[in-house]
């Protein structure tokens, strides 16, 4: 578990920093969440992602 916060706050602080231009151009994140029902109850899924160019990172959860 502590292997994926660690994992977790890498990703965000990565994002962070892309998003607010200290490697150069800024760059817009993305979010992505849902919530739904179905006959095995409720679910919440979302994630987040970043674009530059044609290279893409996307992660979800």
């Amino acid at each position: 578990m502590k292997t994926m916060t660690r994992f977790a706050l890498i990703v965000s602080a990565s994002l962070v920093l892309a998003g607010c231009g200290v490697d150069g151009e800024p760059v817009h994140p993305t979010f992505n969440a849902a919530v739904g029902v179905g006959s095995g109850g409720t679910y919440v899924g979302g994630g987040v992602g970043v674009s530059r160019g044609p290279v893409g990172l996307f992660v979800g959860f």
